[in-house]
């Protein structure tokens, strides 16, 4: 079985679109997880790492009122990285990730709060999914467990919105290279 990872490439490649990485929390793990993969820059374009707060509104276009007012740790923000970073690499989808890692709280929010967030192409005659999509995530475990099950979910989410796009002729190619019917 492939991991996430290389699925989400070979869904990409398939397709022939790119897809671009917008971090905070995860600090460049979601990118090193799409780039281990062989045949990777055929889909990626690249990614962001936004650690610090004012680099979210200044690099990927996240509204500085919402940061203000709501911090880092926050649905719409996630949203908006998702959507800026893919608007600024110039990528057919978007993802990204941002939470609390720990060891301590961070804009009122607890350790292992994360939001993690999808933005594809708009709807089209074809009837694939676009738009945007926020999960929120309430994450045990330490430092380095909450930040690889943040990458974890990022690639799930953006796997949920590619399956939903996912056309008859790609899935009668999985179904024969799975051997089923």
């Amino acid at each position: 079985m492939s991991s996430p990872a290389a699925e989400v490439v070979r869904l990409l490649t398939v397709r022939d679109m790119t897809l671009a990485v917008a971090e905070s929390l995860t600090g460049g793990l979601v990118a090193a997880e799409i780039t281990s993969v062989p045949g990777a820059s055929k889909a990626f374009r690249g990614s962001v790492t936004a650690y610090a707060t004012e680099l979210k509104h200044e690099l990927l276009g996240v509204d500085a009122s919402l940061l203000a007012r709501s911090g880092a740790v926050d649905p719409q923000v996630a949203a908006e990285m998702a959507a800026g970073v893919r608007k600024a690499l110039g990528a057919d989808w978007g993802i990204a990730t941002t939470g609390v890692a720990g060891p301590d709280p961070q804009d009122g929010q607890p350790v292992g709060t994360v939001y993690v967030a999808v933005h594809g192409p708009s709807a089209t005659a074809s009837g694939s999914a676009g738009g945007g999509k926020v999960e929120r995530l309430r994450l045990n475990g330490d430092r380095a467990e909450i930040r690889m099950e943040s990458v974890r979910s990022v690639l799930a989410l953006l796997l949920g919105e590619l399956a939903g796009e996912q056309t008859g002729n790609e899935r009668a190619q999985d179904t024969e290279r799975n051997g089923g019917f």
